[in-house]
């Protein structure tokens, strides 16, 4: 016999549901539930977003690798653009390092031997045929770019740049969240909206993007919430970002991090450093 029972009127012999935002108690049916809920709802609130913390907090994904040079994709780092680092080709829809771009002269996309765009109408061109054919999430927030920045013949226009990055990331692109989440900080293509904001840059950051990942952390300290704002810093400093670093060694100072929070972020942010860094990319890095 099950000693589980709904949490309102303590039936036993009927099938239970969990309730979905804390999983700590269960109801036989919606009536209960809603009975319970001004009991209910102050360990719900906590236990919500405890389970909430521990998922935002914990070890986001691995970053890609460039699939030519196969090292990890490079970090933006003391203010230089991500795509400074990276390339997208329209062709294929790969991103590959700046450093394989800029030291391989063939005439042809190195990933799928595909000619070169001639100009930037053929290249563009070959970006909304990715969007059209593939619905490639990463075209979609490439072509958003184009538009903040009014780049590669594209006009200024933040409200179409906004359409794309929502676009984006609702097909998975951590890189269209955090850039919708910039969107909504700024107020720019969209109203301001805090709480938007928020939650798009918190979806980039579990994903594995340390640049929304940095931005939390910034929002936190503004805050108030200094411990919390460590914990964002330290996990997209041992990403590589330099500038969370530089705050967790602040934080060290201040004591809300500790010395062996430290010591480790440092070895992470140095292997992260070590993988990501290479003679091709280096070079590539002065030429631009």
């Amino acid at each position: 016999m099950s000693l589980e029972s709904c949490a309102a009127c303590g039936k036993a012999d009927v099938s239970l549901k969990s309730c979905k935002a804390c999983m700590l108690v269960k109801y036989c049916g919606v009536e209960c539930q809603v009975a319970h809920r001004p009991m209910h709802k102050k360990a719900c609130k906590e236990k919500a977003a405890e389970l909430f913390d521990a998922q935002l907090f914990a070890q986001p994904p691995a970053k890609e690798d460039c699939p030519i040079c196969m090292r990890m994709l490079p970090s933006e780092n003391k203010g230089c653009s991500y795509d400074l680092f990276s390339c997208y080709n329209s062709c294929c829809g790969k991103i590959i390092c700046t450093g394989c771009a800029y030291s391989l002269t063939r005439k042809c996309c190195p990933f799928c031997n595909v000619p070169n765009a001639a100009t930037n109408d053929e290249w563009n061109k070959r970006l909304f045929e990715r969007i059209e054919k593939y619905n490639d999430p990463e075209a979609l927030r490439t072509l958003g770019f184009h538009y903040t920045f009014g780049s590669d013949g594209f006009p200024e226009d933040h409200t179409k740049a906004v359409e794309l990055y929502k676009r984006a990331s609702e097909l998975g692109s951590a890189a269209g969240h955090y850039n919708l989440g910039k969107s909504y900080i700024l107020g720019i293509g969209v109203d301001k909206d805090v709480k938007k904001a928020i939650h798009h840059l918190q979806i980039a950051a579990m994903m594995g993007n340390e640049l929304a990942r940095h931005n939390l952390g910034t929002m936190e300290w503004k805050n108030g919430k200094h411990v919390r704002a460590m914990r964002h810093y330290m996990i997209s400093a041992k990403s590589g970002k330099y500038e969370s670093l530089e705050n967790v060694k602040i934080g060290f100072k201040k004591g809300i991090v500790t010395k062996e929070d430290l010591e480790k972020t440092l070895r992470c942010y140095q292997a992260s450093q070590d993988e990501m860094r290479s003679e091709a990319r280096d070079r590539a890095k002065a030429a631009i």
